[in-house]
C-alpha cells in the first residue's frame, strides 16, 4: 500500500477530478436543451421529448456500463480506468462541440454516459487508500466536490452559452483534458496487483452485479437503502422547476439561486460535518440520522405553503447528505480489497435505475397532486412520495444495526 504522503495526493487529486467531472457535466446542462431545438428549428415541442430520451439513454448506458468499469478497474487498477475516462470525456466534449447532427450529439452522449459512469472507480479508490474508519470522512469530500461541481457548472453554463450555446462544451472538454493530463503525472496506482481480480463477463454486467450483492444479505440490505435513496433524490431534477414555477410563480433565476443554496448547504455537510458526526455516533447511526432529515425535508418541501417556508427548509434538507458518506463507508466494509470495483459499479448501477425509473414516476405524481381529482389537490405530493420512500430506507437501515451484519 502506498505511504501516507502519496495517500493525501491521491485523495487531492480524485477530490479534483470529481469535482471537475460534475462541473463539466453541470456546465452542459442549461445549453443542451438549447442546442437540441437548433436542430429542430426552435420547435421547443419536438426538443422536449428528444431531451427526455436523451436522459433515459444517458442513464440506461450508466446502467450498463458501470459494473464494466468497476470491475475493470478490479483487474486492471483505478489509475488507467480514472485517467481513461477523463480523456473519453474530454473527447467526447470536442465531438459534442462540433456535432453538425442531431445524431452526431445523441453519439456524444452515449459516449459521455459510458465514460461518465467511471465516477464510481473515484469511490474505489477511496476504499483502496483510507482505512476504514475514516473513509466516511473521505466519501464526504467526495460528496463536497459533487455539491461544488453542480453550483458552479449550470452558473457557468448559462454565462458561457449566452456567449455561444456551443462553447459549455469547448470548456468542459478543456477541464476534461487538463484534468487527464495532470493525474497522468500525478495520480498513483492505489491497487497492488497482488490484490486484483480477474475479469469476467458473469461480474461486469447489471445481472451479475446485482447477484453479487445478493449473496451478503447485509450489503443487500443496504444496496436497497443506497436505490432507495437515489429514487427520492430524482424527484428534485424531475419536478423541482416544475413544482416552484407552479406553487411559488418562481423565475428561472429565483431557481437557479435556490439549487446554488442548495448545493453549498449539502456541499458543507458532507465536507465539514460527516467527519464529525462519524467519530461522535459512528456510521451506523449517522446513516439514520440522514435519512431521517431527509424524509423530514422533502416533507417540509412539500408542504411549505410558500417560497418563504421552502428556503427554511433547505438547511434542514442538507442534513440528508450525512447519509451517502456513512453508507458509502458501511457498504466498503463488506467486501473484500479485490471487489470494491465490482461493489461500486453494483451500486452505480443500481443509481442508474433509479434515474431510470424515478422520471417517469415523480413527474405522474406531480401531474396527479394538480390535476384537482376531486377534493384532492396537493402540488407537493412528489416530494411526499420521495419523503416516504427515505422513511422506509431508515426502517431498512434501522434493521441492519447488528454488529453481525456491520461485521460481515
Amino acid at each position: 500500500m502506498n505511504d501516507p504522503k502519496p495517500r493525501g495526493a491521491a485523495i487531492a487529486f480524485i477530490f479534483i477530478t470529481v469535482a471537475l467531472d460534475v462541473l463539466a457535466i453541470g456546465l452542459i446542462i442549461p445549453v443542451l436543451p438549447g442546442l437540441i431545438a437548433q436542430f429542430y428549428g426552435g420547435n421547443v415541442a419536438s426538443a422536449a421529448s428528444t431531451v427526455g430520451w436523451f436522459g433515459t439513454l444517458f442513464a440506461l448506458i450508466q446502467f450498463v456500463s458501470m459494473p464494466i468499469l468497476g470491475t475493470l478497474s478490479d483487474r486492471f487498477g483505478r489509475r488507467p480506468i480514472v485517467l481513461l475516462s477523463n480523456f473519453g470525456l474530454g473527447i467526447d466534449y470536442l465531438i459534442m462541440a462540433l456535432a453538425p447532427t442531431l445524431w452526431v450529439l445523441l453519439v456524444g452522449r452515449v459516449i459521455a454516459g459510458f465514460f461518465s459512469a467511471s465516477i464510481s472507480t473515484a469511490f474505489a479508490y477511496i476504499a483502496d487508500v483510507t482505512a476504514p474508519e475514516k473513509r466516511a470522512g473521505a466519501y464526504g469530500l467526495l460528496g463536497a466536490a459533487f455539491g461544488l461541481g453542480f453550483v458552479i457548472g449550470p452558473a457557468a453554463g448559462g454565462i458561457l452559452g449566452e456567449i455561444d450555446i456551443r462553447l459549455p462544451f469547448w470548456v468542459a472538454a478543456t477541464l476534461s483534458l487538463c484534468n487527464f493530463c495532470y493525474g497522468f503525472f500525478v495520480l498513483p496506482e492505489s491497487l497492488p496487483k497482488a490484490l486484483r481480480s480477474p475479469f469476467t463477463w458473469a461480474k461486469a454486467n447489471p445481472i451479475g452485479s446485482f447477484k453479487f450483492l445478493w449473496r451478503n444479505p447485509s450489503m443487500l440490505r443496504l444496496a436497497s437503502v443506497q436505490f432507495m435513496s437515489q429514487l427520492a433524490h430524482v424527484v428534485l431534477p424531475a419536478t423541482f422547476v416544475l413544482y416552484a414555477g407552479y406553487r411559488y410563480g418562481w423565475d428561472v433565476k429565483t431557481i437557479g439561486f435556490t439549487l446554488a443554496a442548495v448545493g453549498v448547504c449539502s456541499a458543507l455537510v458532507q465536507g465539514v460535518l460527516v467527519k464529525r458526526v462519524v467519530a461522535k455516533i459512528g456510521e451506523s447511526r449517522t446513516l439514520i440520522m440522514g435519512l431521517s432529515f431527509g424524509a423530514i425535508g422533502f416533507a417540509a418541501y412539500g408542504f411549505a405553503p410558500s417560497g418563504v417556508w421552502f428556503w427554511a427548509s433547505v438547511p434542514l434538507m442538507a442534513l440528508w447528505g450525512l447519509t451517502g458518506p456513512s453508507l458509502q463507508s458501511l457498504l466498503s466494509r463488506l467486501c473484500e480489497p479485490t471487489q470494491q470495483g465490482q461493489l461500486q459499479g453494483a451500486l452505480g448501477s443500481l443509481t442508474s435505475l433509479g434515474g431510470i425509473i424515478g422520471p417517469f414516476l415523480f413527474a405522474n405524481v406531480f401531474a396527479f397532486g394538480i390535476a384537482h381529482h376531486g377534493n384532492f389537490y396537493q402540488p407537493g405530493l412528489a416530494f411526499l412520495l420521495a419523503s416516504l420512500i427515505l422513511l422506509g430506507a431508515a426502517i431498512v437501515a434501522f434493521g441492519n444495526r447488528s454488529q453481525r451484519d456491520l461485521a460481515a
